[in-house]
């Protein structure tokens, strides 16, 4: 472990040596053109500085590239970027008589000229406005263009706005072309190598999330989404949950003064969505109203080849299937704001998700005992997991000058969940022999009260802290029911039924403290504590003995600024993983009666420490982020697989905390602009995983199991903007083989290639996108296997895809909005549900 570890040290440390030597004055991807900094130019003990705002939104341009030149030989002797306000300062400026460049994409170039710097005193230049590149004066609509990706202090950004294949798919889809992000076919997202992640939306948590990850991406149409922020270590402000980190989705908002109606959709052979959302503003007040949904459908093939070992005998199960599958997926909003004063503002929100998924599936299954067939069933399974989710929240925040704020924040969330299956078994002439139904009801329940307040001290150091409770309540009743060839169903002993009621209650605080140093260090450390109290019971069937937990997380975060565009980080925390519902609940499902899965309510949460290091810089034109990382956890929530001596031939998934992971790997992002309309982009995922954990014997003792192994992966992006308003996009993805405790699974890939046309009038745009269009679709394979059993299974999906895609708006704003801010709750402490078969 430590050899490979030290090695990707070294290589880290090696290209920070390399790249400290460059000197490049933008933070953001460099534009054609930019300027070489003179590294001989006299330093003296001057400053200038002064404040980049957007004319039409007046507000910071974060990132923009600021470049000082010597008037007497016009060269670029010194430079800086803006930061998140738009502000920025060069030093040490001896005197003598310079001039301003700044620039960034999107805005037309500012010169400042004659400014005199004399022995001694500082030049303060304060408001600088940049006009956009792009207007139309008739509609006074300005539109400026971000990067693709952009790395800020603690986080990585990808701007899904200039993504011209998203429309038409889900939020699912554009997490794949995230740099350090791995998403699989079922839509089960994965950080480094880690699906222990915590996913928000708009910076608030939900319910349905807390139940299903994939399932809740499947909500959000991919073209609603402005931005995707990675967090790969966060602060002592974030929950202690999501040992692999956070993910936070940004949808579009419209914060402008007066009335709009957007229409947002989507035709294809897979999938069809269509989105309304308006906003309506009048001096303090907004209204915003939204509304989108996705139809999908598809189909699938899939085989299994299960081998178990029981009392001497071997089962061989040969098991074929085709589906199709059918969804529904939506949410709708209502959002309300007032600013109560020149420091206060208030907010609300309303919002309501549905998830509707139905499977209609051939089961054929051929048993065999000791090589000699034993019997053949058919089985006609539909399957529904159907869901409603409400999120109510209220929010005030008061600023009592610039970065000291107070804010309350509270969340109301509900989810009700069904999961039901009806299955026919049939004879071998096609008529119906028997019949088992399952139904599953249960309701996720959550209350949140937070409360944050921070200060500054001084000019280069503030204080976080706060507090917070969060209140869950978790129910689950579910029941098996057979019928015979009369079809009347009823409750038989033989089948698994029962309750389960689970209370969860977590109090935490807070404290996080930041310093910047002149020498361009910045320290950012914190702790937080938890404290978990649950009770649990299965109705009837008793208590289960759970108990109550404090855990003590710190972080550290600290970053260097070698020059204008080459930063150093490093960083430290300690997370936890509580168990999500999908893991908790009891429920068998027999629906597949050679593969049963069930939860566990007795898991208690895991732990795990996280080590980074990072470096990002400009080289020329292109942008390039390199990072290093190693997790270590212990008391791993791991799935167990078993078989069964009462079920000849069939294996029970569960969940234990037996287990132990640890994984060390690299990420390496780079951005390119070939011109200034042509961007090629792509990353490199390299990770090592061990885990560690327990099976069963043949003999039916407890035996320690092992495995580990190299996982690859990366895309490649490459996107033009063309006259007239075109633009074309290519887009390719691989993820590699995947190390599971008892086995492994095949890698896939996905590509597409995509085209829009902006109207004239820039106030819509037409597309058409193609996605796996060589192929029919994807296969993958995966192969488990422990003393007990040998299983190979096979799945073919079928998922070629052409859409055609149309957005228009409706109304007229203009940019004088009252500038508010606001706060909600974020709950980051939920691990999402084990593997989704979708």
């Amino acid at each position: 472990m430590k050899t490979p570890i030290l090695s990707v040290v070294k290589i880290v440390a090696a290209i920070f040596i390399l790249t400290s030597f460059n000197q490049i004055n933008a933070q953001a991807p460099s534009q054609p053109g930019s300027p070489v900094i003179s590294e001989t130019a006299p330093k003296g003990n001057s400053k200038i500085s002064g404040i980049v705002l957007d004319s039409a939104a007046n507000k910071g341009v974060e990132f923009a590239s600021i470049a000082l030149f010597n008037v007497a030989d016009n060269k670029a002797i010194d430079g800086t970027t803006a930061d998140e306000t738009g502000k920025f300062s060069i030093t040490k400026v001896a005197p003598g008589s310079y001039k301003l460049l700044i620039s960034f994409i999107g805005f037309k170039d500012r010169t400042i000229s004659n400014i005199k710097i004399e022995k001694g005193k500082d030049v303060a230049l304060g408001n600088i406005q940049l006009a956009s590149s792009a207007q139309d004066l008739q509609e006074v609509t300005i539109t400026g263009e971000k990067s693709l990706v952009e790395e800020k202090v603690d986080r990585l950004v990808y701007n899904a706005e200039k993504d011209i294949t998203s429309k038409g798919g889900d939020a699912a889809d554009l997490l794949r072309k995230v740099p350090m992000l791995s998403v699989d076919l079922d839509g089960n997202v994965s950080l480094r190598g880690s699906s222990n992640i915590k996913v928000l939306i708009n910076n608030k948590p939900s319910t349905i999330i807390a139940a299903n990850v994939a399932d809740a991406l499947k909500q959000i149409p991919a073209d609603m989404i402005k931005s995707v922020e990675v967090i790969t270590s966060p602060s002592a402000k974030y929950d202690a949950e999501g040992s692999g980190g956070i993910i936070n989705i940004i949808t579009k908002k419209n914060n402008l003064q007066g009335l709009t109606l957007n229409i947002d959709s989507g035709v294809g052979n897979r999938g069809t969505n269509l989105g309304l959302n308006g906003s309506y503003r009048k001096g303090k007040m907004g209204f915003t109203l939204g509304g989108f949904g996705r139809a999908f459908y598809n189909k699938a093939e899939s085989t299994l080849n299960q081998t178990t070992f029981s009392g001497g005998n071997s089962y061989l199960t040969n098991q074929s299937s085709t589906a199709k599958d059918r969804g529904l997926f939506g949410q709708y909003s209502l959002g309300w704001d007032y600013d109560l004063g020149k420091n206060q503002a208030l907010s609300a929100g309303l919002r309501y998700g549905t998830r509707n998924f139905i499977q209609k599936q051939d089961l054929t299954i051929s048993q065999f005992e000791n090589s000699t067939l034993d019997a053949t069933s058919l089985r006609k399974v539909n399957r529904k997991d159907l869901s409603g989710t409400v999120d109510f929240n209220i929010d005030y925040i008061r600023t009592f000058k610039p970065q000291q704020e107070w804010s309350i924040s509270t969340l109301y969330s509900r989810t009700g969940l069904t999961n039901n299956f009806n299955t026919d078994m049939l004879n071998e002439s096609g008529a119906v022999s028997g019949k088992l139904k399952n139904e599953n009801k249960n309701y996720n329940s959550e209350f949140t009260l937070q409360t944050d307040y921070q200060t500054p001290i001084g000019k280069n150091q503030l204080v976080e802290f706060g507090a917070k409770g969060i209140f869950r309540a978790v129910n689950s009743d579910y029941k098996y029911l057979s019928a015979g060839e009369s079809g009347e169903f009823s409750l038989s002993p033989n089948n698994p039924s029962g309750t389960l009621n689970y209370s969860q209650n977590v109090a935490a605080g807070y404290v996080s403290y930041t310093l910047t140093t002149k020498n361009k260090y910045t320290f950012k450390a914190g702790t937080r504590y938890e404290y978990t109290g649950i009770t649990a019971d299965l109705g009837d069937a008793g208590k289960v003995s759970i108990p109550n937990y404090g855990n003590l997380v710190p972080s550290i975060n600290v970053s260097k600024s070698l020059s204008g565009s080459t930063t150093l980080k490093a960083a430290y925390n300690r997370r936890i993983q509580r168990p999500g519902i999908q893991q908790l609940n009891p429920n068998v499902n027999l629906a597949n009666p050679q593969n049963i899965s069930t939860g566990n309510p007795a898991l208690s949460p895991e732990l795990t420490d996280n080590f980074e290091l990072g470096l990002s810089t400009n080289v020329k034109k292109t942008y390039l982020n390199v990072s290093a990382f190693v997790r270590q956890t212990n008391n791993s929530i791991t799935q167990v697989r078993m078989a069964v001596d009462t079920l000849q031939g069939a294996i029970v998934t569960t969940y234990e905390n037996i287990g132990k992971q640890q994984a060390y790997g690299m990420n390496v992002f780079a951005n390119v602009y070939l011109t200034s309309k042509w961007t090629v982009n792509g990353s490199l995922d390299i990770l090592h995983s061990y885990l560690e954990g327990q099976t069963t014997s043949r003999e039916g003792t407890s035996i320690a199991v092992s495995n580990s192994g190299f996982n690859y992966g990366g895309r490649l992006m490459s996107q033009i903007s063309l006259r007239q308003g075109w633009g074309l996009q290519a887009f390719g993805f691989y993820r590699g083989k995947e190390i599971q405790l008892q086995g492994t699974r095949t890698g896939f890939y996905m590509y597409s290639l995509g085209f829009k046309k902006d109207f004239a009038n820039k106030k819509g745009s037409v597309g058409f996108a193609a996605e796996n269009f060589l192929t029919k679709g994807v296969k993958f394979t995966s192969d488990l296997n422990s003393p007990q059993f040998v299983q190979t299974g096979q799945t073919q999906l079928y998922n070629r895809n052409f859409k055609i895609t149309f957005n228009y708006s409706i109304g007229k704003m203009s940019f004088n909005a009252p500038k508010k801010k606001t706060k909600s709750v974020n709950n980051n402490d939920v691990m999402g549900g084990g593997d989704s078969q979708k």
